[in-house]
């Protein structure tokens, strides 16, 4: 599916997370561990734009794009999550694990 975002350069954005926001990127590590490549395609959706793939907070900075107005209330939670002591917080769709979607698990 062509979203209009497929052309878009985030390696900006790639390099700002790792350099600036080592919970998130620890976070993708553990999602990609646990979906498999389809994570790290996720992240790079979210960047370019696409709603309802990735959104991430860390230290005063955002990435990624917001899921949409249904969403509100993760957006919120997020945010309480941060001002009570949360370091990062990552949305990410809801996947089930890799081994359950190829038949290995």
């Amino acid at each position: 599916m062509d979203t209009g975002h497929s052309k878009a350069d985030v390696s900006g954005m790639i390099a700002e997370i790792k350099q600036h926001m080592p919970g998130v990127y620890a976070s993708i590590q553990r999602r990609a561990a646990l979906i498999g490549d389809e994570a790290y395609q996720l992240v790079r959706r979210g960047l370019r734009g696409e709603p309802r793939c990735f959104y991430a907070m860390e230290g005063g900075r955002v990435v990624g794009t917001p899921f949409d107005i249904k969403h509100y209330d993760m957006i919120v939670s997020s945010i309480a999550l941060l001002e009570f002591g949360r370091a990062e917080v990552c949305i990410w769709p809801n996947l089930p694990p890799l081994g359950a979607r190829n038949g290995t698990a």
